[in-house]
């Protein structure tokens, strides 16, 4: 496994099935440049804990959207799998019509690209990338196959890297939109702990 944050996110061209249910046989994540980015990972279709995190992610796309942020899936299906699967209904094991590009990763070259690809199971792991306007991944998580992501946690670290981009204050532990940061030197760190150590 690699750890990419700090570096270029790995650009790769795949089928994918778009937000309209079209299918695009040329996706990039290139395509979506100068944008912020979330890149996430399944195992496998018509599984058990992924439907339940891609169906949160696209309960979201639109708070996702109002932060400027282009939600991007992958697996190792096909297009024509992601495809089926996205038109079975969610009472039959399906996700509906999701609202994000679904790549398929047939090769298991983005996987690898990513280096998350599970060393027994030969699927994705559950893993999330941030990607910043630059094309930096500035966080990245990854869960082994039973543990589910809390995509809420997602919204928080974008919430931080867009707080320090527009005030160059660094974000404590635990710390939500609407709360102070910090400054980055050890008088703004004895400031902020001053007033919130205990509440840490």
């Amino acid at each position: 496994m690699s750890v990419l944050v700090g570096r270029k996110a790995p650009d790769f061209t795949a089928a994918a099935v778009m937000p309209d249910g079209s299918i695009k046989d040329d996706f990039r994540l290139s395509d979506y440049a100068g944008q912020y980015r979330v890149l996430f990972f399944w195992p496998l279709d018509f599984t058990f804990v992924c439907p339940s995190e891609i169906i949160a992610h696209d309960h979201r796309v639109k708070t996702f959207a109002e932060r400027e942020v282009q939600v991007i899936g992958v697996s190792i299906d096909s297009q024509f799998t992601h495809y089926a699967w996205r038109n079975t209904p969610t009472d039959k094991g399906g996700i509906g019509e999701v609202q994000f590009p679904m790549v398929a990763d047939v090769n298991h070259e983005i996987v690898g690209a990513y280096g998350i690809e599970h060393p027994t199971d030969a699927v994705a792991m559950r893993a999330s990338f941030l990607i910043d306007r630059e094309g930096i991944v500035q966080h990245q998580v990854v869960n082994n196959l039973p543990l589910g992501r809390n995509v809420d946690e997602m919204m928080r670290l974008i919430d931080a890297l867009q707080f320090f981009e527009e005030h160059g204050e660094v974000c404590p532990a635990g710390w939500r939109k609407g709360q102070p940061g910090m400054q980055a030197s050890a008088a703004g760190v004895a400031d902020y702990l001053k007033s919130h150590a205990d509440s840490l």
